[in-house]
C-alpha cells in the first residue's frame, strides 16, 4: 500500500483535495419504526416478523370510473402491491402509509457545488443508490423555500428532467455530470432538510429513462474515472461516520481520491479487502457468519451490502433472534415492528456482536446496538433488525459507524479497518415535541434549520472540530 499512498498523497497535494464533512442534520429525529418503514419502501421486501406494516395487493385506481362498475360490465380489475398499516380498530380497513409513518429526513448531509458560478447544495451521500438528483428550480415557491436551488442560466444543457453540469466535490471537478432535477415532489421529499441525493452505488441501478427505455447514467465517481479526473491508484472514495451521541457534531467525513492514512494507522491494523459483486448495482460482498459473545452463528453463502443511505442494519432472523436473546430484557414488540430493550441497559450488559466481511469479522460497537428511544422512552429500538425475505443483509450506519470504509470503485473491492469509540455512550437523546398541546412541536417547526443555513461555513467547518 505504500506506493498507492504515495501516489494518492501526490495527487491530493496537486489538486488540493479536502475531506467532505458529513454534517449531522440538526432536524433529524431518530425513530426506529419509521426508519424500518423507510427500508420496507426502499428495498420493497416482505417482513417475516409481525407488526402494523405489511404489503397488500389492492385494486389499482385507474381513470374516473370506479373499478367495481367496470367489473360489473366484465372489465378487468388490476391490482397493485402497496405498503399498508393495520387499522387500530378490530376489523377496520388497512390504512395508507403516509409521510408521517416513514423516516424521510437524512442523518448526514454533505456540501457540494454545482454549476458555474458554483452553487452550494447540501445532499445525502447514498451508496445504496446510483441517482444524483436535486430539487428543480421549476418547483412551486411554497415547496422550495427551504431548499437551495440549481438555476440553469440559459437552459441549454437541460432536457426534460435531466441536465448536465459541473460538479465539485472535495476539490475534484466532474464535468458534464448528469443531474436529475425533481420537478414534482412527493410529500416525503418536501419535508426533507437536504437539497437532494448523490448516489454512490453502481450505474446499473440508475433510474434515468429515455422515453420508456432505461438509460442509466454514470455516477459522479464513475465519471471521475471515465474522464481521467483521478489516477488508477485514487479511483475510490472513503467514509468515516460517527454517532451524534459522541459529542462531535461534525466529526464525520468522506474523501474522494485519497485514503485518510492517519485514521488507518490509528487502527493499528492493515486494511482488510473483500471483492465486491456489483452485478446488481450494490456494494455487495460475502458475509457468511456473525458471532455473539464469541459464539458463531453461521450464515452459509450469505451476502451483504454496505449502504450509507440506511441507518439500521438488517440481518437474517436467525442472527437477529440470537443477538437479542443475549440482551437482558429484550423483547420483540409488535407495535414498533422490531426488537426493543430497556432504556436503562448498561453498556456492559450488551453482547459483543461481530459481523463477517469476507473472511474477517468486525465488531459493531455497543452504543450502536441502541438506535433510538421508543415513543414512550422506556426502551431502545435496536440498531439491528430483521431483513424479512430479503436475500441479503443490509449493513447501514449501525455497522458503518464502527469502521473506516474504503469504497474502491476502480478495483471493485471494499476495504475497512475498525474504528471503535473508546467510550461507549448510551445516553438517550433529549425528548422533542410531539404535538400534544405543549407548544414544543410548534417551537421545533419555527427553529428548523434550513439547508441554506447548514451550508454556512461556521456549521460546515467549525474550528473546534478540525478534520
Amino acid at each position: 500500500m505504500d506506493a498507492i499512498f504515495a501516489k494518492q498523497n501526490e495527487f491530493k497535494k496537486d489538486r488540493g483535495l479536502t475531506k467532505v464533512r458529513a454534517v449531522l442534520n440538526p432536524n433529524y429525529k431518530p425513530h426506529g419504526t419509521k426508519s424500518y418503514v423507510r427500508l420496507l419502501q426502499k428495498y420493497n421486501f416482505e417482513p417475516t416478523k409481525s407488526g402494523p406494516y405489511f404489503w397488500f395487493n389492492r385494486p389499482k385506481q385507474r381513470g374516473l370510473v370506479p373499478e367495481k362498475f367496470k367489473a360489473a360490465f366484465g372489465g378487468h380489475i388490476t391490482k397493485e402491491r402497496a405498503l399498508v398499516k393495520a387499522s387500530s380498530d378490530p376489523g377496520g380497513k388497512h390504512g395508507e402509509v403516509t409521510a408521517e409513518d416513514s423516516q424521510n429526513d437524512m442523518l448526514y448531509l454533505c456540501k457540494i457545488t454545482v454549476g458555474t458560478p458554483p452553487q452550494t447544495l447540501m445532499v445525502d451521500f447514498d451508496t445504496g443508490s446510483a441517482d444524483f438528483w436535486m430539487f428543480s428550480s421549476s418547483l412551486s415557491s411554497s415547496q422550495e423555500k427551504d431548499h437551495n436551488k440549481i438555476e440553469y442560466g440559459d437552459g441549454s444543457n437541460a432536457s426534460g428532467d435531466c441536465g448536465t453540469d459541473t460538479l465539485s466535490i472535495g476539490g475534484l471537478e466532474v464535468k458534464k455530470q448528469t443531474i436529475e432535477t425533481a420537478n414534482k415532489l412527493s410529500e416525503q421529499f418536501v419535508s426533507n432538510t437536504g437539497d437532494g441525493l448523490l448516489g454512490l452505488a453502481f450505474s446499473t441501478i440508475n433510474t434515468v429513462q429515455d422515453g420508456n427505455e432505461a438509460d442509466p447514467q454514470a455516477t459522479p465517481v464513475e465519471n471521475m474515472i471515465k474522464q481521467d479526473d483521478i489516477p488508477e491508484e485514487a479511483a475510490l472514495f472513503t467514509s468515516a461516520l460517527y454517532s451524534s451521541r459522541d459529542g462531535a457534531t461534525s466529526k464525520s467525513f468522506y474523501t474522494f481520491g485519497f485514503i485518510d492514512q492517519d485514521l488507518v494507522n490509528s487502527s493499528e491494523q492493515a486494511i482488510h479487502w473483500v471483492d465486491v459483486d456489483n452485478r446488481d448495482g450494490f456494494w455487495s460482498f460475502s458475509s457468511e457468519s456473525a458471532s455473539i459473545n464469541g459464539e458463531l452463528v453461521p450464515t452459509s453463502s450469505n451476502m451483504a451490502i454496505a449502504d450509507t443511505g440506511t441507518t439500521l442494519a438488517l440481518m437474517s432472523d436467525d442472527v437477529v433472534d440470537a443477538l437479542y436473546a443475549q440482551v437482558p430484557g429484550a423483547t420483540y414488540d409488535w407495535a414498533n415492528q422490531g426488537y426493543v430493550f430497556p432504556i436503562n441497559t448498561a453498556v456492559d450488559d450488551l453482547p459483543e456482536f461481530e459481523v463477517a466481511v469476507g473472511d474477517k469479522s468486525f465488531l459493531i460497537q455497543k452504543e450502536d446496538l441502541a438506535f433510538a428511544p421508543t415513543d414512550d422512552r422506556k426502551n431502545w429500538y435496536g440498531g439491528v433488525q430483521s431483513r424479512g425475505l430479503l436475500p441479503f443483509d443490509i449493513l447501514g450506519d449501525t455497522f458503518l459507524k464502527s469502521v473506516y470504509a474504503i469504497w474502491d470503485q476502480g478495483n471493485v473491492r471494499f476495504g475497512l479497518v475498525p474504528k471503535i469509540e473508546k467510550t461507549q455512550n448510551l445516553t438517550p437523546p433529549a425528548a422533542t415535541g410531539t404535538g400534544t398541546g405543549t407548544g414544543k412541536a410548534d417551537d421545533d417547526a419555527k427553529t428548523k434549520v434550513t439547508s441554506v443555513t447548514m451550508a454556512a461555513a461556521d456549521l460546515i467547518d467549525p474550528v473546534s472540530v478540525p478534520l
